[in-house]
C-alpha cells in the first residue's frame, strides 16, 4: 500500500498494514510489551527516503521503546520491521549500524578520558575497539573532517567536559555519523537549547538531509521541530493517533488534547 499521507489535508492516522516497499523504514504492527504493560501497541508507519520525520507523543508514549525496537536494543513482542526492504526485525544494534542505520542518545556518552577528535576517530573503528596509537593519519583526517561537519573544527583537541550542551549535541551527532549512516534516528536534539542555537542544531540536521542521510526527531520542543520537519507521526499510549504535514498536525484535535492540552502549538 501506499502509506503516504503527505497530500492529505487531514492528519488522521492510518490502520492500514505496510509493506517492505512502502519507505527506507518500515514498521509494521510493531508491539513490544514488558509483562503486563504494552509500552508499543500494534504501530506502523514508513519513512521515505530522504525525508526529515517527526515522531511526536507525550512523555511515556512510547518512542524511546519504538526506536530501541527499531535498533536491536529490544526485540519487538510482535510485528515486522523492514529497512531497505529487508526484513531486520530483532536484529542485533550492531547489525543495524553496519546496515547504515545509527541513533543519537539525549544522555550524551562521550568518552571523557578522550578529545572530541579522538571520541569521533573511536567511532569510525570496526567494533569501536582501538588504541590512541590508531588515531594517526587517515582515521585523525576523517575524523576531523567530521567534526568540521558538525561544527567542531575549533574545538578537536578539547575533552567533552569543555563543550557546551550544544556542543556535546553536535560530538554526539559526529560520532553517530562516523558509522557513514543512510537513515539517522535522533532522539531530543533540541532539549536545553536556547532559540538560536535550536536554529543551528535544524540548519546542520537539514544539511544533512541534503547530504543524502534521512532522519527520525523525537524532541518536545513543538516550534523548533514542526518548523524542521517534512512530516509527523504521533503516538499515544504505544499507538498512533495521527500522522500527516505539520499544518495538519497543528489542528488535528486529537494531538492537541493528547499533546498540547487542547491547545495549537
Amino acid at each position: 500500500m501506499s502509506a503516504d499521507s503527505s497530500t492529505d489535508e487531514s492528519a488522521e492516522a492510518t490502520t492500514e498494514s505496510y509493506g517492505p516497499d512502502d519507505g527506507i523504514l518500515v514498521l509494521d504492527g510493531l508491539t513490544k510489551r514488558f509483562g503486563g504493560l504494552t509500552a508499543v501497541d500494534d504501530l506502523s508507519f514508513a519513512v521515505e527516503d530522504g525525508e526529515i520525520l517527526g515522531f511526536i507523543g507525550p512523555n511515556g508514549a512510547g518512542k524511546s521503546t519504538t526506536f530501541n525496537c527499531v535498533m536491536g536494543t529490544y526485540p519487538p513482542t510482535e510485528g515486522t520491521v523492514w529497512y531497505r526492504g529487508d526484513d531486520v526485525t530483532g536484529e542485533s544494534s550492531h547489525g543495524m549500524v553496519k546496515r547504515g542505520m545509527a541513533r543519537t542518545f539525549q544522555s550524551f556518552r562521550p568518552l571523557h578520558d578522550r578529545t572530541i577528535v579522538q571520541n569521533v576517530a573511536l567511532a569510525l573503528v570496526p567494533d569501536r575497539i582501538a588504541s590512541l596509537s590508531g588515531l594517526r593519519g587517515e582515521t585523525r583526517r576523517r575524523a576531523a573532517d567530521i567534526c568540521e561537519r558538525v561544527g567542531l573544527s575549533d574545538r578537536l583537541d578539547q575533552r567533552p567536559d569543555e563543550l557546551p550542551h550544544a556542543g556535546l549535541l553536535r560530538l554526539e551527532l559526529g560520532r553517530a555519523l562516523a558509522t557513514d549512516p543512510d537513515l539517522l534516528l535522533v532522539d531530543e536534539p533540541f532539549a536545553g537549547l536556547s532559540n538560536r542555537e535550536v536554529a543551528g542544531i535544524s540548519e546542520l540536521l537539514e544539511s544533512l538531509r541534503d547530504d543524502g542521510i534521512t532522519m527520525v526527531v523525537v524532541d518536545h520542543n513543538m516550534r523548533g521541530l514542526l518548523s524542521l520537519i517534512d512530516r509527523a507521526v504521533v503516538i499515544q499510549f504505544g499507538s498512533k493517533i495521527a500522522e500527516g504535514r505539520p499544518e495538519a498536525i497543528k489542528r488535528d484535535p486529537r494531538v492537541q488534547e493528547a499533546y498540547f492540552g487542547g491547545e495549537t502549538p
